[in-house]
């Protein structure tokens, strides 16, 4: 049981606080209308992601692996097809491939950024090989220039992961525009997150997203006539409301973050502890603020007793999962060091600074 004058990781109810009353407008102006999907907000929402992330196109869905596994079947890759992808992420970037009868090829991160080690994509690429699956791992952006050069000369598409990313930005242009087709999440703990599950895809191909738009309903443009064997994934009115609130406020948020982010950078100072590097500013969204320890879960029990609430993203490797147990005996070495040592301090839009503070202060005191 967390005690109550705890820092909490993350306080979802304070975090959409002061959007509340808007939130509940919004709300309440779908109820009215009788419309529930595949309405209005919906359309408005789709069109303004869209505009802030600078793409053509955005297609609401019903959850982040959706959005994934949707851009891999609208490409057509099915068996036998290998997609690239990094072996340190959350598993549902690699779901959405073996969803679609793909296989994960998976690559090793740097271990200064934890995303994908970009020297080392490269020698994994096949005759079999049909794209690069990107994630933007803990809200920073991958070094976009050197996987398009790679994609490119292979012709191969570019599949971003930003569902930690939102709002992040590389050489002037936001996630969700830096590849063919990007797929983010909006779980409510997300930077931009719903009040349930939620999803979107971005893209500024016009065949893509036709295609998207009709997988997502039954493989349907015209009621009742199916073009393909589609899904049911869609995002809701409600869901399309709240987020139309909330993505006003998206960009002071992040700044909020990024502010608490820099904080720990400049004053944690435990040789013990092993901070995130930064990255460009506005490049990290800071969606987690990961630290390596070598006795990680002594660091987190000493974190809880002085009441401070860390998380674990993640305890188990995707390719150490009973669902993939084929895969067991691979061995990913720099992935299994941070999945061991790895533990996120709480970093939101509405830690106050005096958290903060206490949060460093227990972090320089750990081993002391």
């Amino acid at each position: 049981m967390l005690n109550p004058n705890a820092v909490k990781f993350l306080d979802i109810g304070k975090v959409n606080a002061p959007y509340r009353a808007e939130m509940e407008a919004a709300i309440a102006e779908v109820f009215d209308s009788g419309w529930y999907l595949l309405g209005r907000q919906n359309e408005l929402f789709c069109s303004e992601f869209s505009r802030y992330c600078g793409t053509t196109y955005s297609l609401g869905v019903a959850n982040g692996l959706d959005a994934l596994a949707l851009i891999i079947k609208a490409y057509g890759f099915g068996p036998g097809d290998e997609i690239i992808v990094p072996a340190n992420t959350y598993i549902a970037s690699i779901l959405a491939i073996t969803q679609n009868g793909c296989i994960p090829v998976l690559v090793e991160p740097d271990p200064l950024t934890y995303n994908i080690d970009l020297n080392r994509i490269a020698e994994h690429i096949t005759p079999k090989t049909k794209a690069i699956l990107i994630v933007h791992l803990y809200g920073r952006v991958v070094e976009m220039s050197a996987v398009w050069e790679l994609a490119r000369a292979h012709h191969l598409k570019v599949i971003e992961d930003s569902a930690q990313a939102h709002g992040a930005v590389y050489n002037g242009r936001r996630t969700g525009a830096l590849g063919d087709a990007s797929g983010f999440s909006f779980y409510p703990g997300k930077n931009l997150g719903a009040v349930g599950d939620a999803g979107a895809i971005t893209t500024s191909d016009e065949s893509l997203y036709l295609k998207l738009k009709a997988l997502a309903n039954y493989g349907s443009q015209v009621k009742y006539h199916n073009l393909y064997q589609g899904v049911n994934s869609r995002l809701d009115e409600i869901q399309a409301a709240v987020l139309r609130v909330k993505l006003k406020y998206l960009d002071q948020d992040n700044k909020r973050r990024s502010d608490i982010a820099n904080f720990y950078l400049s004053n944690i100072r435990n040789p013990l502890l092993q901070v995130a590097s930064s990255g460009v500013s506005e490049s990290n969204v800071w969606h987690i603020f990961p630290v390596l320890c070598e006795t990680r879960d002594a660091l987190n029990c000493f974190f809880e007793e002085n009441g401070v609430q860390c998380l674990i993203h993640y305890p188990i490797p995707p390719h150490k999962q009973k669902a993939y147990l084929s895969w067991n005996h691979r061995s990913y070495p720099v992935t299994e060091k941070i999945h061991q040592q790895v533990l996120s301090l709480p970093i939101s839009p509405v830690l106050t600074d005096l958290e903060a503070e206490r949060i460093v202060e227990v972090a320089n005191r750990y081993g002391k």
